[in-house]
């Protein structure tokens, strides 16, 4: 069986499809990190063939958080010569169908059909179970599950057995199924399949092992007895030589003598601190003392540098004087080119004084004129606003009241609809000429009269109706009715109107007044913002302001001759004042480095001639002759004190003062111990005493020759009994050896397989075959074991080559075959992990593996083109 295309949907985490296309009919690795995946495509190839695709139990297919979703899954492979193709929804669309080159079924029988190719059962109902998945079970693996190889062969053991059969043919006869048979009848009167006792003898056995229980609870008693007789006479012994001896006390002098011992020992460490804190002290006296001879070896060679330096100052002060008479010179021609560019700039400012006070008259002008157009309509708007004001406030509504009366209107309406509801309703239809009288009123003609209070009904020449109208909340009704009329009546008469209508064309009145005020305003405000009289008083300002300027023009005096622009004046000017700014700047440096020359020379011959002095004086050798004798006597010092702190601290490293410590402690709690002991003693002999006056009253030896009597009896009847169960299990294990005989036939091919891989797994390893096809005993290097008790990662890489070897048996019995390896072998090192590859790639040329993990880099050397699982869900 060769995949080679995948495709799944609305499936976990893959909510989009996914496509895997022209799969390898050998080795497949498919990579991606944790959660991209990868577990999900197994269980979409798994949910193909296992899950019925009516089955509710494939909840765990569904992405999360959609519930309208319908997963799906397609795939293509070869099998059998013929090309397959598989398409299966679950849960939303429950459809499967398959197509084999012109054939196709449909639903539970695509499914079956599946099953029988493959070697699986379908689930009856539910989910699907281990139990029931037959080859694929133990070919497709599961992640962490490759170890685990014993359940999952008893679970394809039947299909195994068959491909078996079908290489060897028939090889055990049936002839002596019957004497087996008879043997496991008779057999099963005493014993149970699995050997345990049933009937009298499993009683008898019962009844034995709980005579024998008693007999030995019996036994134990009495030796307890004994025991305990013998403890006390040792309890007593142990008790009068600790009284004799009294250990505890030898003890606590031994912890007194190492104490006293550790104290002086702390006494030598206290006075090994102070000789080191003087030890330190000298140390650190001899240190600056060195630092103090060589400060005073560098004096000598900083009076030749303060020497070189006061020269070097010299020539400095030379050469800056030379270049005083130039600096200077410069410095007063660029004064006189500053003073001549300032003159032309005053010219030019007076000439745009001039021609700048033209264009303001100009400007004041133009604003004179359109000051006095706003001023005249300001004061025409301002008449109007007048009158308009005077307009709105004539008959003014108050929205207030006019809301409340709308808001009175709107209930009475609202009482008069619940009145008219309730009210007695008379309608009447007169005869021409003909009238009646209803509540003192005459009324003609055809109508409708609604009555809510008890009313008189007069009939000319007839009588009289009295008409009381019925119901228990037309009181109530009336009684609202009237209020609201009442509260009707004074928002009319607060308002001066005789009705709602009327106050409504007031308010329109009123409104439209309103409007045009808004309207002068606003015309009023754009000729004049801050009010008339700001405006007039604008105006006047103007008008003063154009005065002053016609003044000042008058008295500017016309510029002479030719005139610059002011920004070619200004431009000349600040060229000019650069040139001179770099002149000053110049002589100023100059003059800053004249001093700081004369004050470096003055400083460099006073500090020359002090060192000088210093250095060469009788009273600085007496000195330097002083400080190396106090270097000699403090570093003779140093060494005598370094020999009496040597020579202690030995003293305190071989007392081992830690280990006295320690003997302290052990001997105060040998003490401590010893004398505890004693007491408990003590207390056991006194409990034990009590315990024995007790036991030796019950006759324990008589109870024991009884019951010894009858566990006797028993045993013979018992030794009857498993004779004859014995000798039919040795018998029918006889007949059953002869069968298995046979049935190691069927097992040979399968050991050749797996010890194809074993070999390059375990050189001269040998693994065996129960007579259920299940690996068991291991053997290597003269040692054997079974199978599950090698390490974990040994047993998934014997789970995996097994799995192989079934693989090879099913195809030589041309069984379709198909291997998924879901991140295995994680377990193994570098070295078996190599080995697992070759295997791996071996097998690979036999049938279609498909290898899932998250550690590519493990599997680079596999000889094929890995597959990003991660990038085929973003592609």
């Amino acid at each position: 069986m060769k995949l080679r295309h995948i495709r799944i949907e609305q499936m976990k985490q893959f909510r989009q499809p996914l496509e895997l296309r022209d799969l390898a009919p050998g080795l497949n690795l498919i990579h991606g990190p944790n959660e991209s995946g990868k577990s999900t495509l197994v269980a979409a190839i798994r949910a193909a063939f296992f899950e019925r695709h009516r089955s509710r139990s494939v909840e765990y297919l569904r992405p999360w958080g959609d519930s309208a979703a319908a997963p799906f899954v397609e795939l293509e492979f070869r099998c059998q010569g013929r090309d397959w193709h598989l398409t299966k929804s679950f849960l939303q669309r429950k459809r499967c169908d398959l197509v084999v080159d012109s054939e196709s079924w449909s639903g539970d029988e695509a499914e079956e059909k599946l099953a029988e190719l493959l070697g699986y059962q379908m689930p009856a109902k539910g989910a699907s179970q281990a139990k029931i998945q037959g080859i694929p079970g133990l070919l497709w693996i599961e992640q962490g599950t490759g170890q685990d190889v014993e359940q999952a062969v008893s679970h394809a053991g039947n299909h195994l057995k068959s491909a078996l059969s079908s290489l060897l043919g028939e090889v055990a006869s049936t002839g002596g199924d019957d004497i087996i048979n008879a043997v496991r009848d008779q057999r099963g009167e005493l014993l149970t399949a699995t050997g345990r006792p049933r009937g009298e003898y499993s009683e008898l056995a019962q009844l034995q092992a709980t005579l024998e229980q008693e007999a030995r609870e019996l036994q134990e008693r009495i030796n307890t007895y004994q025991s305990q007789v013998d403890r006390l006479g040792e309890l007593r012994q142990k008790h009068r030589k600790d009284e004799s001896e009294r250990p505890w006390e030898t003890a606590r002098q031994h912890y007194h003598e190492a104490e006293k011992r550790f104290r002086e020992i702390e006494q030598l460490r206290q006075q090994q601190a102070r000789e080191q804190q003087e030890l330190d002290h000298w140390q650190q006296n001899l240190k600056l003392l060195r630092q103090q001879k060589q400060q005073a070896e560098e004096q000598a060679g900083k009076l030749a540098r303060r020497e070189k330096e006061f020269r070097k100052a010299q020539q400095a002060m030379s050469e800056l004087k030379a270049r005083t008479a130039g600096l200077n010179q410069s410095r007063e021609q660029a004064d006189a080119g500053y003073r001549s560019a300032t003159a032309s700039v005053e010219q030019a400012k007076l000439r745009d004084q001039r021609e700048g006070l033209v264009r303001e008259i100009d400007r004041l002008t133009r604003q004179q004129q359109s000051l006095d157009e706003r001023l005249t309509n300001g004061r025409k708007y301002q008449t109007e606003l007048a009158a308009a004001r005077e307009k709105e406030q004539d008959k003014a509504i108050d929205p207030a009241a006019l809301a409340k009366l709308k808001e009175a209107r709107r209930q009475l309406d609202l009482e008069t609809l619940r009145s008219q509801a309730v009210a007695t309703r008379v309608s009447y239809e007169l005869e021409k000429g003909r009238s009646l009288e209803i509540g003192g009123k005459a009324i003609h003609g055809s109508g409708d009269r609604l009555l809510l209070d008890e009313t008189t009904l007069v009939m000319p020449g007839l009588g009289r109706l009295q008409i009381t109208p019925g119901g228990e909340d037309l009181g109530k009704l009336k009684r609202r009715l009237e209020r609201v009329q009442d509260e009707h009546a004074r928002e009319l008469k607060a308002l001066n109107v005789t009705s709602l209508e009327e106050a409504e064309r007031r308010a329109a009145v009123q409104a439209e007044s309103r409007a045009s005020v808004r309207r002068l305003e606003e015309l009023l405000g754009s000729v004049a913002p801050r009010g008339l009289d700001a405006l007039a008083a604008e105006h006047e300002a103007h008008q003063q302001q154009l005065s002053r300027n016609l003044q000042d023009l008058e008295k500017l005096p016309e510029p002479d001759g030719e005139v610059l622009s002011l920004a070619s004046a200004e431009a000349a000017r600040e060229a000019a004042e650069q040139r001179l700014n770099a002149a000053e700047s110049a002589h100023r440096e100059h003059e800053k480095l004249l001093l700081q020359a004369a004050h470096a020379e003055t400083s460099a011959e006073r500090e020359w001639q002090q060192l000088k002095e210093e250095l060469e004086g009788p009273e600085q050798l007496a000195a330097r002759r002083e400080l190396q004798q106090k270097i000699v006597e403090a570093g003779e010092k140093e060494e005598r004190i370094k020999a009496v702190v040597a020579s202690r601290q030995s003293q305190i490293d071989q007392a081992r003062p830690d280990l006295l410590e320690q003997d302290m402690k052990r001997f105060l709690a040998s003490a401590e111990q010893l004398e505890r002991a004693h007491h408990q003693r003590a207390i056991e002999i006194e409990g034990l005493q009590g315990k024995l006056e007790s036991l030796g009253a019950e006759g324990l030896e008589e109870q024991h020759n009884e019951l010894t009597a009858r566990l006797e009896h028993t045993q013979r009847r018992f030794a009857e009994l498993d004779r004859r169960a014995r000798a039919l299990d040795l018998l029918l294990a006889l007949l059953q050896e002869k069968r298995q005989a046979l049935t190691r036939r069927l097992q040979a091919p399968l050991q050749r397989h797996l010890n194809h891989y074993l070999g390059v797994l375990f050189p001269q390893a040998e693994l065996d075959v129960d007579d259920r096809l299940i690996p068991g005993q291991f053997r290597r290097s003269g040692e054997q074991g079974q199978m599950n008790e090698l390490s974990f990662g040994a047993r998934e890489q014997m789970g995996l080559i097994s799995r192989l070897a079934y693989a090879d048996l099913l195809q030589e019995a041309g069984r379709p075959t198909l291997i998924i390896l879901d991140d295995t072998l994680v377990h193994s090192d570098q070295q078996r992990l190599a080995q697992m590859k070759r295997i791996l790639f071996d097998a690979a040329r036999r049938h279609q593996i498909l290898l899932l993990t998250c550690h590519p880099d493990n599997w680079q050397d596999l000889g094929v083109a890995p597959r990003d699982l991660q990038a085929l869900k973003t592609g």
